[in-house]
């Protein structure tokens, strides 16, 4: 019955498309569909229901892209207003977890490092490889690179969207482990975020093998230690500063979430030269 419903749910909609006879009244027939559509849902909820399940199974990553707008939502805490334009910053209390946590989020040996290993601000962002939001956000990091030379930015895999996007982190780990530069490992980062569709074990494998890896040795690397310590030290970061979903960025004592754009990335990094903030930590 619920399969019978969805097929004369949709049969009911392409029929009303179809049946629209001209562009002109485009306006009036949508408003009749949304009525039509509306009646038929209020009659018939655990259709709405089931089709939502079964679309996140198809789609897990849409899991995350909802959470990560419900949090972008989420109204300030008292007494500490989002700045014009920004997204999230972290309240008082993320700050102090941020700088309890500073050496593993901002040097740890279990990271990838971009930019300038030296620079003056250090961004680190958690990303999943199946977060819509993070593939959206791939060209705010890239525009970083290229604009700002004095900027560093660490990657922490943090794969919150199911098995596969823990399988493609695996992978990251292990292409970082051969690619000390991040070199290759950008490229393979470009390649996986740059693209379409659910990814899982089989895509990063061969975006892997594209940057001519040692594939015999990345196997290895994914059954050793090093990459259940990456990752378990990525999700216990984030649980300690309060990162819930992807992508969130840590800039100096503030966390960031969401896709706020190469503009409000640019604004926070501005404001940690700012002169009044010169001697204030800006990692």
């Amino acid at each position: 019955m619920k399969r019978f419903a969805r097929v004369s749910l949709a049969a009911m909609l392409a029929a009303a498309m179809l049946l629209a006879p001209s562009l002109s009244r485009a306006q009036d027939v949508r408003g009749e569909i949304e009525t039509v559509v509306k009646e038929y849902l209020a009659a018939h909820p655990e259709e709405v229901v089931e089709v939502i399940k079964t679309y996140l199974v198809k789609h897990p990553e849409a899991m995350g892209q909802v959470l990560a707008e419900l949090l972008k939502r989420r109204p300030a805490a008292a007494g500490n207003p989002p700045a014009a334009g920004a997204t999230t910053n972290g309240p008082a209390q993320h700050s102090a977890a941020v700088a309890a946590n500073a050496d593993a989020l901002f040097s740890s040996p279990h990271q990838v490092v971009l930019g300038d290993p030296r620079g003056d601000v250090t961004l680190v962002e958690f990303f999943d490889y199946n977060c819509g939001f993070c593939k959206r956000a791939l060209s705010d990091t890239l525009a970083l690179l290229h604009d700002d030379p004095h900027v560093k930015i660490v990657l922490k895999e943090f794969p919150i969207l199911g098995p596969e996007s823990a399988d493609v982190a695996k992978v990251a780990v292990a292409v970082r482990m051969q690619d000390p530069n991040g070199e290759k490992y950008l490229e393979f980062h470009r390649a996986l975020l740059g693209g379409t569709g659910h990814l899982g074990k089989d895509q990063a494998l061969a975006a892997a093998r594209e940057q001519n890896l040692d594939m015999a040795q990345l196997d290895r690397d994914l059954a050793g230690d090093e990459v259940t310590t990456t990752l378990a030290e990525g999700m216990k970061l984030a649980t300690a500063i309060g990162v819930t979903g992807t992508p969130s960025y840590v800039v100096g004592g503030k966390v960031v979430v969401g896709a706020v754009g190469v503009g409000g990335l640019k604004a926070q990094i501005a404001a940690l030269r700012a002169p009044a903030n010169e001697g204030v930590a800006a990692k």
